[in-house]
């Protein structure tokens, strides 16, 4: 009888050891707290894994007569945890908690907590036994998406749109995902969308949402001389070439810390592609005229409405520039394509003009009508050429204008406005593309290839928007779609450089 005993007693401790040995293997720690009077709880066994999730030994743990994880939980959720446990012994059921722990490096931890009681012949429950879990990172990041969707709704329910950016629609909500997302990280930036659709203020709102301390520094790649872009990028010192007369910063030494945007990045000639990249990877760069190499941590953004990848076929784009830049890509929506946010923009345009009177509804449904091919900026500038002479004029009554669209000038016409144009006289008034000389159009012109009646009709349309936007090459340029370089090729190209007023 004694052998059976011991027998029995061997065969029960190997069963408890290898119980033992498969608990401690287990991801999260496996516990047994007794339960007793007034509900406290003294926790008797503890897996190996409270190392990994209490940073504690199993010693430690056991170490105090009082449950040691309730000593080490936060205030506030000590009286759930406490709530939860003792109404599932009451209804005999399994309990499921999540709560904050603090570890003795100060560290905060999310506890995953399920278990059950273990009740006795009468019906006390005698025992807890469960395990927890850490779920630190999981937590986090469910707070986080919490907090980004509440920020979300309150920011389009309050505004109609995301920081200074103005719509609630699906492809808008879809880029405010993604601008939100880029704003947690320090990675590249590529911004793609048509002229006028507000890659600016999309980038100044990844640069304020992300916390950076140090100054947003706008560029207009396409508006800076060839020859001088080296300089602006890196500064130079002193003598560095003719005019140098003393130190200047350039845009990655006034960016050190803070967010570097690059409008129009497509315009970047290559062999500054090659020195900005070494600068994007290094974060070290040389000022004109110096030996000196200096560091500049700085986020970068970029911007376009081409096709890089493109570009990187034509050998236009080095490929590595490529692929350094094009890490986040977020493409912006055209107006087109969110007609339903245009009353909301035509209502926070009103009220930063102070405009209190609100559209005709026959105005307001030409506006979504209209397919807006110079976007958000056309929009504005039909809305303040409305509030200025009363009347809607769009582009074009055709559903989605070509920019280039217009009925071709007659010959005699084009001579009389060469020589309008070739006028040296200074003081001479720039021609009026809106009086008789340019009114007499007809369907053809004779005698005329067909490469100079397009060379005539582009040179008309410029003429025209340049008179629209008062003579201002630069407004001129947005306009028309192309870039300030192309405006001043094509402007020495139909000789009218100098026949309007800077």
């Amino acid at each position: 009888m004694k052998e059976t005993y011991k027998t029995l007693q061997k065969r029960l401790d190997e069963i408890e050891a290898s119980h033992t040995r498969l608990l401690n293997h287990l991801p999260g720690m496996a516990y047994r707290c007794v339960v007793e009077r007034n509900y406290e709880y003294r926790m008797v066994f503890a897996s190996r894994g409270c190392e990994r999730v209490l940073g504690m030994t199993v010693d430690e743990v056991l170490r105090d007569p009082t449950n040691t994880v309730e000593l080490m939980a936060y205030e506030e959720d000590l009286a759930n945890m406490r709530n939860a446990i003792h109404e599932a012994i009451l209804r005999r059921e399994s309990y499921e908690i999540f709560y904050r722990v603090r570890l003795a490096s100060d560290e905060t931890r999310w506890i995953w907590d399920q278990g059950e009681g273990v009740f006795d012949a009468d019906g006390n429950c005698i025992f807890l036994e469960g395990i927890m879990m850490d779920v630190t990172v999981h937590k986090s990041r469910e707070i986080e998406l919490k907090r980004e969707n509440r920020f979300l709704r309150t920011s389009v329910s309050g505004t109609g749109g995301l920081s200074g950016i103005v719509g609630n629609s699906p492809p808008m909500q879809k880029m405010y995902g993604l601008i939100m997302k880029a704003a947690k990280t320090d990675a590249s930036v590529i911004l793609y969308g048509e002229t006028g659709v507000g890659k600016d203020l999309a980038a100044k709102t990844i640069h304020d949402m992300s916390g950076v301390k140090g100054r947003y520094i706008p560029v207009n790649c396409a508006a800076i001389p060839e020859q001088l872009l080296e300089s602006e990028f890196f500064g130079h010192v002193k003598g560095a070439f003719s005019g140098a007369s003393a130190n200047r910063p350039g845009y990655l030494a006034v960016a050190d810390g803070g967010t570097l945007f690059l409008d129009e990045i497509a315009e970047l000639p290559l062999n500054l592609q090659v020195k900005l990249l070494r600068a994007l990877e290094s974060k070290t760069y040389t000022p004109v005229g110096s030996n000196e190499v200096r560091t500049s941590n700085f986020r970068l953004i970029s911007a376009t409405n081409r096709n890089l990848s493109a570009l990187v076929k034509e050998k236009t784009m080095r490929a590595d520039f490529f692929y350094r830049i094009h890490v986040l890509p977020i493409v912006l929506p055209p107006l087109r394509e969110r007609r339903e946010d245009i009353p909301l923009l035509v209502e926070n345009f009103a009220k930063r003009k102070g405009v209190s009177a609100s559209l005709p509804r026959q105005v307001m449904r030409k506006l979504v009508e209209h397919c807006w091919p110079g976007n958000v900026r056309e929009l504005h500038n039909t809305l303040e050429n409305y509030w200025a002479i009363g009347e809607l004029v769009l582009a074009s009554d055709t559903p989605c204008p070509d920019i280039f669209d217009f009925t071709p000038m007659d010959g005699q016409v084009v001579q009389k406005t060469t020589a309008a144009l070739a006028d040296p006289d200074p003081s001479r008034t720039p021609p009026d593309p809106t009086d008789g000389q340019f009114s007499a159009l007809t369907p053809t012109l004779t005698g005329v290839s067909l490469a100079d009646t397009k060379d005539e009709v582009e040179k008309q349309r410029i003429l025209l928007a340049l008179k629209q936007n008062g003579w201002k090459k630069g407004h001129t340029a947005d306009t028309l779609g192309i870039t300030m370089r192309t405006l001043q090729r094509k402007l020495k190209k139909y000789d009218i450089g100098s026949a309007f007023r800077t």
